[in-house]
């Protein structure tokens, strides 16, 4: 099975609603993730989609149930849960993220051995963490 890309939950949001701010690289990795079926997100990152749409933050022309539905339906996305080794994982002192949901999804990519896709600058020089910007 090829390995999976998780993507964090602005990269899915870009790509729904914003797709110019996706990097060349991002969007190529996207484009093989569709083509291959490999794209997955931290269920977190619902829990971030829900709180954005509950606040105006996000486009409000749809349910955040539906929004999320729609993510999972036009990308194929495999949605990984939070599990005590990742949860774990999280707290460890090479985070250098205050952000729960970030450590979370960065986590999430750590265990799983996936490259994460995310603009987050401090993600980004995480050093266990395989980076697609």
């Amino acid at each position: 099975m090829p390995t999976r890309i998780i993507c964090d939950t602005h990269i899915l949001i870009f790509w729904q609603d914003d797709p110019m701010r996706l990097s060349n690289a991002a969007q190529s990795a996207i484009e093989t993730g569709l083509d291959d079926k490999t794209l997955a997100c931290s269920d977190i990152s619902f829990w971030e989609i829900a709180m954005l749409m509950h606040s105006g933050r996000l486009r409000n022309d749809i349910s955040s149930v539906q929004y999320m539905t729609d993510l999972c339906l036009a990308l194929s996305l495999t949605v990984w849960p939070i599990t005590p080794e990742i949860a774990s994982l999280s707290q460890e002192d090479f985070f250098h993220h205050n952000d729960p949901a970030d450590r979370l999804i960065a986590a999430t990519a750590i265990h799983h051995n996936a490259p994460l896709i995310t603009a987050d600058n401090k993600l980004q020089h995480l050093e266990p963490l395989t980076v697609i910007w």
